[in-house]
């Protein structure tokens, strides 16, 4: 059963001009794992910005906010992104569902939470 959808989406240019106006904004946003997945691509950030989107969509969904690093973006060796969850509230879900995209100028992500 479907317990929350969440969806979210930003222009990658929002997040290039946060991280260059504040340099802690990456440490308050991302954790460490995605901050190192993220800084050798060659646009790392459109992979900021997906992730930024995956938190909010996943914010949606649960229905509240929490701390930015306690929601992780991980991606399987195939590319599959997941998310991980290190709050240790009990949102209620048992399996949860993402997907990103991202363009130059814009990133995109679903959650989908199951119970």
């Amino acid at each position: 059963m479907i317990i929350g959808i969440g969806i979210d989406i930003l222009e990658v240019g929002r997040i290039q001009k946060a991280v260059e106006r504040n340099a802690r904004f990456l440490d308050r946003v991302f954790t460490e794992r995605e901050i190192l997945y993220s800084q050798p691509k060659r646009n790392n950030y459109q992979h900021l910005a997906v992730r930024f989107a995956a938190k909010e969509a996943f914010f949606k969904a649960i229905g509240k906010r929490i701390a930015w690093t306690d929601v992780e973006v991980v991606n399987e060796p195939s590319g599959q992104p997941w998310l991980v969850v290190h709050a240790k509230e009990d949102f209620g879900f048992s399996r949860c569902h993402l997907s990103l995209s991202h363009l130059a100028d814009h990133a995109l992500a679903v959650v989908v939470l199951e119970k």
